[in-house]
Parts: C-alpha cells; structure tokens; sequence
C-alpha cells in the first residue's frame, strides 16, 4: 500500500537505549537510499556493532528522542530491517540490534522494513507517520513480519529486551532530518515493583462442597474440619489480625455467568464459617473469580472424566494480606 498512514500507537516511553550482539553471520552488503553500497566492513573501522545498551536520560526540550532495536529472536542469520526516516536510509539493524537518533518535533515517518531490496519501499511505501512531542522518548520495536510498521513499546518491555544488545554502526546514516541528541538528565534507575505482601491458603472446593454445591448446609464434615484447620493455621500466623479476601474459583463446566455465580457463593459461605470460629467479620470479604484463573484447561472425555479432570480449578482461596496487620 503506497502512501502514508498515521501510527496513532506511537505511546509515549521513558529514556532507555537498546544494543546487539555480534554476529559473524553479517557479511552481505545493505544499500542506502542513493543506492550506494555499505559492505558488512562498516563505515567505523570494520565495526558492525559498537557500544552496550545502557539507560538513556532526558532528552532536550526542542528535541525527540528514538530508540529503535531489533531483539535477539531473530536469529544471528536473519536479514537486517532497514530504518527509514523520513523517506531516508537511517541503518540496517541486525537481530539484537539498536539505534538511538533524534529529530525535531512534529510529524515525520519511521519504518523498519526486511527483505527491503531492491524496492526499498521504506522510502516511498507504508510510510507510517507519528507525531513526535518535544522531549520525548519513544521506544520503537522492529516487527519480525509485517509491513514495516514499528512497534511502540514501554521503557520497562524495553529494558528487559534490550539487556545486552549493542549499537549497531556497520552503515552510514542518510537521514538528513536527524540530528545529535543533547541529553540533559540522566537516566533514573528502574525501580522494580514491591512483591506483593499478601499469603494464600488454598481450599479445594471438592473437600468443602459436591459437585456443582455452593451452600452452607451443602458443606460436608470434612469440608468443616478443614476449614478448622485452616483458622487454626491463621492464628498461629496471625493471619487472623490481618484483612482477609475469600475467593471463589469455580470450573469450566457451563457458562460464565454460571461460574462466575457459584464461585461468588462458595467465597460467601466460606466467609460465613471463618466468622463463627472467631474471625473479625469486618475483616473478611468474598470475591469470585469465575472460571478466569483455571490450573487446567481443554478437559475431554466423559462426563465423569471431564468432572475429575477439572477438579483443581474448584478451589477457595482465603488471602491474609500481610501488609494490614496489626
């Protein structure tokens, strides 16, 4: 398809750089936009790759900032995607490998394209255009198949693939609307989320409930006794001193709606009998979870396979959030 089209998922990211490993395998030659041929010697004394990814900071106001790479998944014998801007050859990235550029802000093209000769349509074809803002930093991720479009990727997905990867410097840019970046602060470590604070203690349903039961007088004596032994077990913890969420999970046998119902009644009647061995009833709410979060999935057979097979799924799961104790 000739022409251009808007990359509305352009989304903004934080300041990250990607890199790439060598690969031996790079030894063809890639062709620029005014055809002139840029050999697997490079352009920087024999370099096909240069420095290791590392964080990149706050780009300047009156600037945009591009970090575009290519993962390892690849393969080290896959054909470089040819980065155009603007209609202009920017450089051919290997697999694991990255780019940093910048431009000014506005309205400007960007494309990755494999397989790019002898068309080259990066230059004229699927041009996919983005409104880049001032100061910002995008994170552009080659598609492996596809028409070349990039995909915009946050600084968190971007640090993880980029570990390791290394500046790719074998070709001369012809990008005449790039210019040097000008950095003015630099990258902020990434803080990695707090592990959640919460213990769960798991109930199979088959134990509390027959098949298909929700109530409390459909518990057995020895669904009771394990729920016994289950706030026992809390208050050596001190589980009971803590918020309590009883969640139901239900099989997928039957409807959505069906599940979702029936595991929102055995959370309740679990919740009902923490509460009468001593529990704080203020503490404690029920949820279900439906069939959403199964442990099996695709059971076959006969009906009584089927049931048996999908006994894990039937579960309560009682969660002491560790963080709201007293």
């Amino acid at each position: 398809m000739k022409g251009i089209q808007t990359m509305k998922h352009l989304a903004l990211a934080s300041a990250m750089a990607l890199g790439l490993a060598a690969s031996p395998a790079f030894a063809q030659q890639y062709q620029t936009d005014d055809t002139m041929a840029i050999s697997a010697a490079g352009t920087q004394a024999g370099k096909v790759f240069g420095t290791s990814y590392a964080p990149i900071g706050q780009v300047a106001p009156d600037q945009a900032q591009i970090v575009y790479y290519r993962t390892q998944s690849a393969g080290g014998k896959a054909k470089a995607a040819n980065v155009y801007v603007d209609g202009h050859f920017q450089t051919a990235l290997l697999p694991n490998g990255y780019t940093t550029f910048c431009v000014q802000p506005g309205n400007h093209t960007l494309g990755a394209y494999l397989n790019d000769a002898p068309e080259y349509r990066g230059k004229t074809q699927n041009l996919f255009e983005a409104n880049l803002k001032a100061g910002a930093t995008y994170f552009l991720k080659v598609q492996e198949s596809g028409n070349g479009a990039p995909v915009a990727v946050s600084r968190e997905q971007a640090e993880r693939e980029l570990q390791g990867a290394r500046a790719q410097v074998h070709a001369l840019s012809r990008a005449a609307t790039t210019v040097a970046c000008h950095v003015t602060q630099a990258a902020q470590p990434v803080v990695a989320p707090a592990a959640p604070q919460y213990k769960d203690y798991k109930l199979k349903s088959d134990l509390l409930f027959a098949f298909g039961k929700s109530g409390y007088r459909d518990i057995n004596a020895r669904g009771r006794e394990e729920i016994g032994r289950l706030v026992e077990q809390m208050r050596r913890e001190d589980a009971d001193t803590m918020q309590i969420t009883v969640v139901g999970h239900a099989d997928q046998i039957g409807s959505d709606e069906a599940a979702e119902r029936l595991g929102l009644q055995r959370a309740q009647t679990v919740r009902r009998m923490l509460i009468e061995r001593g529990l704080p009833a203020s503490r404690i709410e029920a949820q279900s979870a439906g069939n959403t979060e199964p442990v099996v999935n695709a059971c076959r057979g006969t009906r009584e396979q089927v049931i048996a097979c999908y006994a894990p799924n039937r579960r309560v799961v009682v969660r002491a959030d560790m963080a709201s104790a007293n």
